[in-house]
Parts: structure tokens; sequence; C-alpha cells
């Protein structure tokens, strides 16, 4: 290689000897050409950047295809200019037989524009070619069907077809490449992505630190490991994912994000005729062609020419034979070859015979005199003289008349060529037919229909899920399926695994597209789609929601809600927030469609407050705040204006007593109902309940009830009613009817949610949790001693508001309830607590 790049520099031009390297490396690596123009031996780089060795330690040759390139060249096929020095010529187009530009692309840059010409496929382009040749009025869209895109020699996928229709067409477009990828499962329930191909001009081992960056960043989430085992069979880049990673999606977000998709702005501006154009892929075929045309004429002259000149040294040749002994007389009674060359031209010859010889060449230079002589040139003199004299005298008539038939027929071939320019076209046709037969290899880019860029939720089937979350944080989504139907009375199965002190807060089944909004105890929402959710089996416990979400140190989540997944239906839902001071917010839920990767502010809270629910409401619901103090006030959701702004606490939602914050908030059907109403309801309901052996106690007021329900009413009141369940810090606890709390103004002070006692030299309890309960649900407490009770809601007596309840769970003298959660019943509880009044938990 050294001597080449030597050549260069020292004949035509003088410039840097790694710029020259450089070129002549390109121009052998398979990667980087379509169609290589020099086989190199030794190292020529790589597709990972690696820097080919030093000139002096490789090889180089032309290759095959550069041979259809100079073909012709000695015609006089091309013009030639002189080196920089005057002392070499150099050609300044090469003879090609196909147009390179095109096979191997090109790309540049000078004062005020460049050029970006994608490689394409070789047998593309001569079928174009051909077809243009055929059909001179082909259209830029017609030549679609046979130059359908570019054909990059990286392989891999074409997205879409309107970049490359564009490039072919009107000379710009761009054109999206991707990596041609596969899923293998390596092991049991670990898949990967498998990389066998990459976008031109991509440097691999860039792309995949730049995939390890995004790993790391947490831009792409769900891979495990990057491993590169490619080798001299072929490209492998193995992309391990994570046993809960979707593997579709990872792979979208990488095209998204790396290497694996890249675009190619073409811009096929070329030379035409020393002036800069844009062009389609038909102008420069047409081009190409027309330079063809000149090539095979000038090549044509050249041959005719040389023809030409044979047969007039035949002629000369010949009149020689025929006075053989005459000529070598002359010779030999010349001094010198200059005297014997004037004697030999300086006399008439005898040429009769040799009419029919001068007709079949048709030597305008080699006319019979009217006396049948011929007089010899200077060519055909020099000719007799520069043969010796053996072959001269052994030489036939017939030998010369041979060759001058063969000349003949050449030479009317070549004057037909000149003639006819179908001929001129078949000869290109043909020319070009023969590189196709010895160099066209198959298309390695395969055109892809469909859509480019999706988004990830696009990938994810849609699928039924159950979705848990812990006390302590931890979620995970499971497949409903995976859960099957059993009949009354069955084992059931484990739903989730947790620790000895953890336990199912939350369970609801969502399909894999539904969106969950996230409120944490500092003001911040944020939202996931159920498929972000770790996946796992029935006896798995998930992932911790910290690192889900970006939650800071003492962040936590307060507040779990799912959400209809078309999210037009939420301009007509609102969402009611509820501070620790007492304050509430209702906002349009709109408002948290579009909520960032970091998060997005519900509510900023004063110092020491925070946000203690939040639920979702409309203009028919009413809200339930309760206190720590046993307060509860009751207001429709419309005594709130709905706000524009997400940063205030609201308005006063309930006035709070030196000491005393909010701990709950439930959402109500609203139902206008009378007091009166109410305590007739009420009492007719609990009459019912003990009728059918259930624990109801009334409100203790004997006191003559006026109102009389009907039967209708009762039954619609039934329909409608809600049990809320209060418990203390002192474990005292109780189920109260929601017509029980009165709708007033917000704003006040509220009525008792629940009579609290004091235990022997200790403050009075507080209430702990209050919220809406079910029959068949069960509640899990947990006291600051560590002690945790699961028992049904069913064993809770139902009495007035403001009774204190029974005994849910019997906490020792410095022992508090911290904590209860309203869980679903499941069939596996085979050793089910059970709470009476006044008892503790067995």
């Amino acid at each position: 290689s050294a001597r080449v790049v030597g050549d260069v520099i020292g004949k035509y031009h003088p410039h840097g000897d790694s710029a020259v390297y450089d070129a002549l490396v390109r121009l052998a690596q398979d990667f980087s050409m379509s169609l290589p123009l020099l086989d190199g031996q030794g190292n020529f780089g790589s597709v990972d950047g690696d820097r080919p060795a030093a000139m002096r330690y490789t090889e180089v040759r032309m290759d095959r295809p550069a041979a259809s390139l100079l073909a012709d060249i000695e015609k006089n096929t091309v013009a030639f200019q002189d080196n920089y020095d005057a002392s070499e010529s150099e050609p300044i187009v090469l003879p090609a037989r196909f147009p390179n530009i095109l096979v191997n692309g090109a790309g540049g840059i000078a004062v005020g524009m460049a050029t970006n010409i994608p490689p394409h496929n070789l047998g593309e382009v001569i079928d174009g070619a051909v077809a243009l040749l055929e059909d001179g009025t082909l259209t830029d869209e017609a030549m679609l069907e046979y130059i359908p895109g570019p054909d990059f020699p990286t392989g891999g996928l074409i997205m879409g077809r309107s970049g490359s229709i564009s490039s072919v067409t009107t000379g710009k477009g761009s054109i999206i490449m991707r990596a041609r990828t596969h899923m293998e499962e390596i092991r049991k329930d670990r898949h990967a992505i498998i990389v066998t191909e990459i976008p031109y001009q991509v440097n691999k081992a860039n792309m995949i630190k730049k995939i390890a960056e995004l790993v790391r960043d947490k831009r792409v989430e769900g891979i495990a490991h990057l491993q590169d085992e490619s080798d001299r069979n072929g490209m492998r880049v193995v992309i391990e994912l994570k046993r809960d990673a979707v593997p579709d999606v990872v792979l979208n977000q990488l095209f998204r994000y790396s290497q694996l998709q890249q675009n190619f702005s073409a811009n096929m501006l070329a030379l035409n005729g020393g002036r800069p154009e844009q062009m389609t892929v038909k102008q420069m075929l047409e081009a190409f062609l027309s330079f063809r045309e000149e090539v095979i004429a000038k090549r044509t002259k050249f041959d005719l020419a040389k023809a030409r000149n044979r047969a007039h040294i035949l002629v000369g040749l010949a009149t020689a034979v025929a006075n053989i002994d005459e000529v070598i007389k002359i010779i030999r009674g010349s001094a010198n070859p200059k005297d014997a060359k004037e004697n030999l031209m300086g006399r008439q010859w005898p040429a009769k015979d040799m009419e029919p010889l001068l007709k079949l060449i048709a030597d305008p230079r080699s006319r019979l005199g009217d006396d049948g002589s011929i007089q010899l040139t200077d060519e055909q003199a020099k000719a007799i003289l520069d043969m010796r004299l053996l072959k001269l005298t052994q030489l036939g008539m017939g030998e010369i008349t041979d060759e001058a038939e063969k000349l003949a027929a050449m030479i009317t071939d070549y004057l037909d060529i000149l003639r006819s320019r179908e001929r001129v076209t078949t000869i290109i046709k043909t020319e070009l037919v023969e590189v196709r037969e010895k160099f066209a290899v198959d298309r390695r880019s395969e055109f892809v229909e469909g859509g480019i860029d999706f988004d990830d939720e696009d990938l994810i089937a849609v699928e039924d899920m159950v979705v848990t979350v812990t006390s302590e944080g931890y979620v995970k989504r499971t497949a409903l399926d995976t859960y099957r139907a059993q009949r009354r009375g069955g084992k059931g199965r484990s739903g989730m695994s947790t620790k000895d002190a953890d336990y199912v807060t939350t369970v609801f089944v969502a399909s894999t597209h539904t969106p969950v909004l996230f409120f944490s105890s500092t003001g911040m929402c944020y939202k996931l789609k159920v498929w972000k959710l770790p996946l796992g089996g029935p006896n798995t416990r998930g992932k911790a929601l910290v690192n889900l979400l970006p939650l800071d140190k003492d962040e936590s989540i307060n507040s779990i809600m799912a959400l209809p997944e078309d999210e037009e239906a939420w301009d007509s839902m609102d969402i009611m927030f509820a501070a620790r001071s007492g304050g509430v917010r209702r906002n349009s839920l709109a408002d948290f469609k579009r909520v960032n990767r970091g998060g997005k502010i519900a509510m900023k809270p004063d110092e020491g407050d925070g946000i203690v629910d939040v639920r979702v409401c409309n203009e028919d619901d009413d809200v339930l705040l309760t206190t720590a103090m046993g307060k509860a006030i009751r207001f429709k959701t419309t005594d709130i204006r709905r706000f524009v702004g997400r940063t205030s606490s609201g308005v006063r939602g309930i006035r709070l007593k030196d000491g005393d914050e909010v701990i709950s908030m439930a959402i109500l059907r609203h139902m206008d109902i009378e007091t009166d109403e109410a305590r007739a309801y009420i009492k007719h309901a609990n009459a019912m309940r003990r009728a059918m052996g259930d624990d109801a106690q009334d409100d203790g007021d004997n006191s003559e009830i006026e109102t009389s329900l009907s039967e209708e009413r009762i039954a619609e009141l039934g329909a409608a009613e809600q049990f809320l369940l209060t418990l203390a810090d002192d474990g005292f606890g109780k189920r109260s009817s929601s017509y029980d709390y009165r709708c007033m103004n917000r704003g006040g002070q509220g009525v008792t949610a629940q009579e609290l006692g004091r235990k022997k030299g200790q403050e009075d309890a507080k209430l702990v949790r209050s919220f809406c309960i079910e029959e068949d649900d069960q509640l899990m407490i947990v006291t600051d001693g560590g002690q945790l009770i699961r028992c049904p809601v069913r064993n809770i007596s139902i009495v007035s508001r403001s009774a204190r309840g029974v005994t849910v769970i019997r906490t020792k003298e410095d022992e508090r309830v911290v904590s209860v959660e309203r869980i679903e019943e499941s069939d596996d509880d085979t050793d089910e607590d059970t709470v009476e009044e006044g008892g503790e938990a067995e």
C-alpha cells in the first residue's frame, strides 16, 4: 500500500499520505462500499472503528469491478489532463461500464454545497439503466419498479418507503435505517435481543457504548447485560434483558434513543457537465448512458482507425510479396534503411492483381493508378523494412488476404456502429448485463412497511392484569388468567409473597394499557401505565415503588388510583385533594393527562402539611373528611370550585382544633335525605339486621320518629347506602351508615365521627383511619408493638356514628394502632382471625 500511496503523492496529488491512505482503505472495506474496488490484504479496519494497519504493513491490488471502470481507457475514450508539473497525465473521468456514483454512493462538502448520495444495489441499478435504454420516456416514478431505493452494504432494514421514493424521484429524502434484530430465549425466563446487522456508517463499538450509557442513565430500562459476540462468521450483539422486561418495548426504546436506528439524509448533488445539479436517479442514469454512448463512439473510432491502419499496412505487404524479387534487390542495393525506404516509395509497383484486395479493405490511401500500379506510402515502406527478410519471403498472399478479410469485416462493423444508434444501445445493454452477471448480489437492505416510530404502548398486548401493592410500597402485576376460577369453598392460591410485617393494601384489576396515578406525601403526582409495572407470578413480591418512581428520601405514596384508558373521558371527571391541615381542592382530572417522568406538582403543601388522600369524584358526590380527634364533616363536591392551578392547598374543608389533623377522605354518593328520614331508615335497617342475626345497634335515641318510609323509599335508600369504618389507636372501631353523616356547609367543625376513650394514665385515643368498607372486605391492622391482625369486616358491629364501637384489636397499655388497611377477602385464609365485642384476636 505504501508504494501506491507514494506514487499517488509523487505523481498526481501532493497531499498528506494519511488522506490518500484513508481513501485507499475505504475502497477496500466491504462495510463502506457496496461494491469494493480494491482487494486488500492485512488489517483494513473494521465496523468497530478500528484503525487500519500502517500502510507499510498492508498490501492492495485492484479488484475485478475496478477493471470495469478502467476498461477501454487505452482507446482514447476519455480526456486526459496534465498533472501538477506536466510530467504525467491523468484521466479526467474513467470510462466506467457501470454508474459507480449510484452503486457505491458518494459524500462530500464544498463551498456552500454538499452531497450525500446513498449506495444502491448494482443489479437494480443496471436493471434501471437497461429499462431506460429500452424506453427513454420512463418517468422517475416508473424507475421505482427497478430501483426501489438505496441498498446499504451493512444490510439492515429500511423503514417505510417514503424516504426512498423521495430520494429516487427528487434526489432528496430522509431514509430511516434500522438494525436487523431478532429475539432469542437464552435461558429459562430470560430473553435477549440479538443484533445481526446495523445501519450504514454506524460504528458498532460506539453503538454498544451508547446503549450502555442509556441503561446507566435509565433512559432505557430492562437491559441486564450487553455482549459483543461478533466474529469472522458475522455480527452478533447480544442484549440480555431482565426477567420482567418486555422485549418489544425495550427494542422500541433502543430504536428511539440509540444508533440501532439512524436517518440517512440523501442529497444527490452532482457535477453534470461541470455544473452542480440536484439530480434524480433517472437523471443520473441518463447522464451515464449518454456518457457511455460517447465512450463507445470514441472506442469504435479508435478501433476503426487501428483496423484501417493495419489494412493499409497489409496493402504494402501484399505489394512487396507480389514483387518480392525486386523489393529484395532494392533493399540490398540501398546504402542504408533511409535510402531503402525512399527507393521503395519512389517507384510505381505493378498491382493490377491486387484490385480485389483494395476493394475489400476500401483503403482511401491506397489507390490503383490508371496503369494498374500503386505507390507505397511511408507507413507501408517502413513496415516492409521492419519485417525480417526471411519472414517477408515466407509471407504468402493467401495469409494476407485472410487477415484482410477479417479486417474488412471489422471495419464494416465499426462503421455500422458509428452509423447506428440502435447498435450503440445494444452494446451498452450487453456490457451492462455482463457487469451484472459478474458482480451483482442480492439486495442487502430489506424494506419494512408500516409504522416507523411506535409508542411503547402500541407494542403491548391488551391483557387484564391483577395489580397488587403492599404496605411497604412493593408493587407488581400478574396476568388475571393466572388466577384460575375456583368453586366456592376452594383453597385458593397465594396472591403475593410478602415479609412478615408487610401485607397487601391495594388490589385492583386493570388492563395493561390502564393509566395509574400515584400521589405522594410531598404533593407530587406520578403516572405509569400498568404494563410498566413489574410483571411477576402469584408468589413473587414485586418491586419497590422507589425503584419505579423518582421518590425523595422521605417521600411516600399516599394514594394510588387506576383511571379510564380513554383519557378523553377524564375531561368530565374531577379529582379531590385533602391536606392534613384541613384544606381541600378540586381540579379537573384532565390536568393530569400529561405527567413527565420526573413527576408533576399536584399540590404545594406548607411546611408540616401534606397530602392525606386523593380521590376521583364528580359533581354528584359528597366529600367526607375525618380528623384524628374524631370529627367528621360531609359536604357536596360542588361546594368547592374547580381550581385551575395546582400549587395551592385549596380552601378550608374543616375547621380543626389545635393539635388536630385530617387523617382520611372518603367520596360518598350524594343522596337527598332529611335527618328524620335518615334516622327512620337507620332504625329500620338495624332492626332488619338484628332479625337476621347480625350485630347492629341503634344510637340510643328513643325519641319518637314521626317520619314513615315507604317500601320503595327504603329499597332506594338501601341500594345507595354505604358504610364507613372508623378505627382508633386504642383498638376500638365500628361501622356506621353513611346516612349518619348529614351534609353541611364546608369549613365547619363537623360532627363526632367516633367517641374516643382514654387509657389509664394516657392521653385520649385518636382516630387512625376512616374509609368506606364492604361486607366481604377484611382489615389488616398493625400496632406500634409489631402486632399484626387480619379480621373480617362482617364481625365488626354496625353502630351509630357517635358510638365508641367495639374492640377490634386488644392492645397493651403502652401499645397503639398505627395503621389499618382494607384488603379484599381471599379464599386461601384457612386460619381466619375473628373478633368479638370486647375480645381480642384469636
